[in-house]
């Protein structure tokens, strides 16, 4: 049986249709997709991400034990209340989680991973830690997304705080609340924490101040559109991270830093790639379908859609496509039989509302 979150009972006020999503009950929308998405891109629209992982790191060794875990340096974080983006690998470089890592203090931190790897994230996170890092599970708190241009005035209006004026990918914290500004849209947003206790209540408070209730159809199209990974589907534990267009998230910069999996990448950096994650566009309102074949102009196999779907921001099917080196199109997708040319472009689809996308 699904679980559920904290605002479920929220979500079946509002009208919410479900699906199952990481092991969880969630709203897929609340009537038309399409609107939140476009209320996201002009506005803001509110996320129920609660089904993601809290894990709180501290002690002494933290920071060293992370500069080992993760494929991004944590060194890069130079002082409190700054966050980074950054792989967690196998020791054969294969992705096993994309997380976000905030450090709070010195050799104090929170990391933020997904909802479907989070009990094997926390598994192999304690595996690896020394005895000195403490680790703790925040099953106790709750996530919302307010993502959107409006985010900064509703956040204000709903929820004045320390973080007012926050830059992007940083954070502040006021007795039980949390408020970064991240998301995954590829709009200005935050994500917030607090008590589980206390989400319905907030969510409440930003639905008033004018939010709109936001479902997973409307974050996947987004997320799509920015250019944006999910993990499990575009990375996982099969592909590097440099297969996977995020070699931006890893740091060979200090040759003294054996992260985990440094050495295969380095090998495979030092091989050349045979496969790349590039973006796809069709020629028209159509929609691209994840694992869907991508072939050559002879009609050979040549890769497959990591994600697809229809950008409702470009009116066009896109998605994401791991296809093999070197790129030598034209390509086409086959969709109800008939061979659609595919046109590969350089990541995002869409950055602040507008489009862009270059060709390869």
């Amino acid at each position: 049986m699904s679980e559920r979150t904290p605002l479920y009972d929220l979500h079946r006020e509002l009208g919410a249709r479900f699906v199952d999503f990481g092991g969880y009950e969630m709203p897929l929308h609340y009537g038309s997709q399409i609107e939140e998405h476009h209320e996201v891109r002009r506005a803001a629209g509110l996320f129920d991400v609660a089904h993601m992982g809290i894990l709180d790191l501290e002690g002494p060794g933290t920071a060293a034990f992370l500069r080992r875990l993760l494929a991004n340096d944590v060194a890069r974080i130079e002082r409190d209340g700054r966050a980074l983006y950054s792989c967690l690998l196998a020791e054969d470089g294969g992705v096993l989680d994309d997380l976000i890592a905030y450090r709070r203090g010195e050799d104090r931190y929170r990391l933020v991973v997904n909802a479907a790897t989070k009990s094997k994230d926390e598994a192999w996170i304690r595996a690896h830690a020394p005895a000195s890092v403490r680790i703790t599970r925040r099953d106790d708190l709750g996530l919302l997304a307010l993502q959107g241009p409006a985010s900064p005035t509703l956040l204000r209006r709903a929820l004045p705080g320390p973080w007012d004026g926050l830059r992007p990918f940083a954070f502040a914290e006021e007795r039980d609340l949390f408020v970064a500004r991240t998301g995954y849209t590829g709009e200005d947003g935050f994500e917030i924490a607090v008590e589980a206790s206390a989400l319905e209540g907030l969510a409440r408070r930003l639905l008033a101040a004018g939010a709109r209730p936001t479902g997973l159809g409307a974050r996947d199209t987004l997320r799509l559109e920015a250019g944006l990974n999910l993990s499990g589907q575009d990375m996982d534990p099969g592909v590097s991270p440099l297969e996977s267009n995020l070699g931006w998230t890893v740091s060979f910069d200090d040759p003294e830093r054996d992260f985990i999996g440094r050495t295969a990448l380095a090998e495979e950096k030092r091989a050349g790639l045979c496969r790349r994650l590039v973006g796809v566009l069709l020629g028209r309102r159509a929609v691209l379908r994840h694992d869907q074949e991508v072939l050559d102009e002879r009609g050979r196999p040549a890769g497959r859609l990591t994600s697809g779907g229809y950008g409702p921001s470009l009116d066009r099917g896109l998605g994401f496509a791991r296809l093999d080196e070197p790129l030598r199109g034209p390509y086409h997708v086959l969709l109800h039989g008939r061979a659609e040319p595919l046109e590969l472009v350089r990541l995002p689809f869409v950055r602040r509302g507008q489009p862009a996308y270059r060709p390869l």
